[in-house]
């Protein structure tokens, strides 16, 4: 009789396990669109985290070469960088504080892309506050949509 009954219990569990397979992990969750906004925003914020990083790096040559005028970018391009990479993963799996992480990207994108827009002559940092400035936008793309 035992073994009918863990059958009967694997059965019913095995039953369950299907029918939640079926169930969208969110009650909340989105059509296609959705979730391609989403997806759209957590490239830029990707690749605005490696510009960053980059960019850190090629300041943090500058500042041991003496150009200390460097050291804020530095900085901001590596604090940049970490927040970017926090809002891709978040925005990427389409979570609840998506639009929380993805505001304050967007601020910190702000903040580094003008950082790093007064070197207009340094390719480098140009590139990073460009990618700086379509990340922010990116974010601000999905926060709308997802109506805030």
């Amino acid at each position: 009789m035992t073994h009918r009954r863990t059958l009967a219990s694997l059965a019913a569990l095995a039953a369950v396990l299907a029918f939640l397979a079926r169930v969208p992990a969110r009650a909340d969750e989105q059509p296609a669109r959705h979730h391609a906004m989403h997806e759209k925003c957590a490239k830029a914020c990707f690749d605005c985290a490696r510009e960053c990083a980059s960019c850190f790096h090629h300041c943090a040559h500058l500042v041991a070469d003496g150009k200390k005028e460097h050291t804020k970018t530095m900085h901001l391009c590596n604090d940049c960088g970490t927040i970017c990479a926090a809002a891709g993963e978040v925005a990427g799996r389409a979570g609840p504080l998506a639009v929380t992480l993805c505001d304050a990207c967007a601020k910190a994108c702000n903040t580094c892309g003008e950082a790093c827009e007064k070197f207009p002559d340094d390719k480098h940092m140009a590139t990073c506050a460009r990618a700086c400035r379509d990340c922010a936008k990116a974010c601000r793309e999905m926060i709308k949509h997802a109506g805030h």
